[in-house]
């Protein structure tokens, strides 16, 4: 009988034990895999008794907060952005209609008080228990509004994205879009987003560009080649060419671009001077003597192939690459690239401003590229810190002296090479800029990125502008220029 007892007692505490798991389990560690369900529409609902908390930019300037409105006794808390459009594409919005975007979809276990830490669920439990309202922990990011404002008023009128990185760390400290949105309008007057002119067909304001569009680079990308072509100890920075004005390439040749009507012939020049004046024949010789699985392979270090790292929803942001058929393309052999026009960034490249910005930091950050991060620090209701970021290094992309050697490259560029228009007094600015032809006669894609001061860098800027007549020295040089100095102004 005893034995029985005891047998008994022993599987009714196993269940009890598995009862307070389970219930554990349900109310706490899952609800937010739970709530995050588009499906799941009475916690949905219920999410809006929640006061949810609060977006700050990094000076404390409030881009998201609440609006308290009472129905039958209860009270719920929807979305109102103070800012307006300002950072919009990455801050998102959250609505009952459609449910939400970009942070506000990404981090809402932390804005609606359902994600795991100890604290935070202990919070949620006595706020339950005492039957007071929920509050959610705010999100500090590392965006400086300034500077954001002036990336996306000088991107006005225009489609394009503008990044800008902090090298040593990997913080975002502006990610512009163009044409944006007013997430205002999302709830109520959806019409008037879809309603937005822009100079590129579809205008996608809700499209991310700087994360998820994809762009040709053009010669933007010579850096990263310049970077293989050094770091594996083919060429140096002295290496010497004769460039005819042309490439030949699978029998055909392959001319420098030019904004005359015939093809430029710079004749004898070495690997600095290639750079500067940006020389499409002799990166197309350099990438025929690399082979194009050399190159991709530096561009994996780089972060190309994989989704970049970031806080946003997963398919708000793309990798880059070659694409063949609107996927991914990874060829196993040399022969099924062509490598010269690889290696002058065109062939089938699509890159994010994203990843570009993330390579120009890392030549930036002798060769080490960082994780870019746009929350700085998650903080709790009573003011404690949840959790913060810390910098974190992906890998070394190029030696450090590969990566001062392409430094000294870009600086001739903007010194009297093809930047020279992103000159700044005072300040050393290393550059490349990318003019990628689309296939339209005289309608190209224009890039220019850059890091300053060269010689201790601090800030790195990718600016993309589409359908552009003009070169990437003309267009998106002066955007990032802008964005520089803004940079450099907001530190002082």
């Amino acid at each position: 009988m005893n034995t029985q007892i005891r047998s008994l007692s022993l599987v009714a505490v196993v269940l009890l034990v598995a009862l307070i798991v389970g219930t554990t389990y349900w109310q706490t560690w899952a609800a937010a895999g739970l709530a995050d369900r588009q499906d799941n529409a009475i916690q949905r609902v219920a999410q809006f008794k929640i006061k949810r908390g609060k977006i700050f930019a990094a000076d404390g300037t409030v881009l998201a907060t609440n609006v308290a409105k009472k129905d039958n006794g209860q009270t719920f808390y929807f979305r109102r952005y103070p800012t307006g459009p300002l950072a919009s594409d990455v801050v998102g919005y959250s609505t009952q209609a459609r449910s939400r975007a970009g942070l506000e979809r990404s981090e809402n276990d932390y804005l609606t008080a359902s994600n795991a830490h100890l604290k935070t669920v202990l919070d949620r439990t006595l706020d339950r228990l005492k039957g007071v309202t929920i509050k959610g922990n705010d999100l500090v990011l590392t965006l400086k509004p300034s500077v954001q404002f002036l990336a996306e008023r000088a991107l006005d009128g225009k489609c394009g994205a503008a990044v800008a990185l902090e090298p040593a760390t990997g913080k975002v400290l502006a990610i512009a879009t163009s044409p944006r949105y007013n997430p205002n309008l999302v709830e109520g007057h959806f019409n008037l987003i879809n309603r937005v002119r822009a100079d590129c067909s579809p205008a996608s304001p809700l499209l991310n560009r700087a994360t998820a569009g994809l762009f040709t680079p053009g010669s933007a990308f010579k850096i990263l080649t310049a970077a293989a072509a050094l770091d594996s100890g083919a060429y140096q920075p002295d290496s010497t060419f004769d460039d005819k004005g042309y490439c030949v390439e699978f029998g055909k040749k392959v001319s420098n671009f030019a904004d005359q009507s015939g093809p430029e012939v710079f004749g004898h020049v070495d690997f600095t001077e290639a750079l500067q004046h940006s020389i499409n024949a002799v990166f197309c010789e350099i990438g025929k003597k690399l082979g194009a699985l050399k190159i991709l392979e530096y561009a994996r270090r780089f972060g190309f192939y994989s989704v970049p790292p970031l806080e946003t929803p997963v398919n708000e942001r793309a990798p880059s690459g070659l694409y063949q058929n609107q996927k991914l393309f990874s060829p196993k052999h040399d022969y099924q690239v062509d490598p010269g026009r690889l290696a002058f960034g065109q062939e089938r490249l699509g890159v994010t401003p994203l990843q570009m910005a993330m390579v120009t930091a890392a030549i930036a950050n002798g060769g080490v590229v960082m994780r870019p991060y746009l929350v700085d620090k998650v903080v709790a209701p009573d003011k404690s810190v949840v959790t913060s970021t810390k910098p974190h290094a992906l890998g070394h992309a190029i030696k450090p002296e590969t990566a001062a050697e392409v430094t000294r490259m870009m600086e001739a560029v903007v010194t009297g090479g093809t930047g020279t228009t992103a000159q700044i007094p005072g300040v050393a600015v290393a550059g490349k800029t990318g003019t990628a032809e689309t296939g339209v006669s005289h309608v190209n894609t224009t890039w220019f990125v850059c890091f300053a001061p060269a010689d201790a860098p601090r800030y790195a800027v990718a600016v993309v502008l589409e359908n552009q007549s003009g070169t990437g020295g003309h267009t998106a040089a002066p955007i990032a220029k802008t964005i520089l100095q803004a940079l450099l102004r907001s530190r002082t």
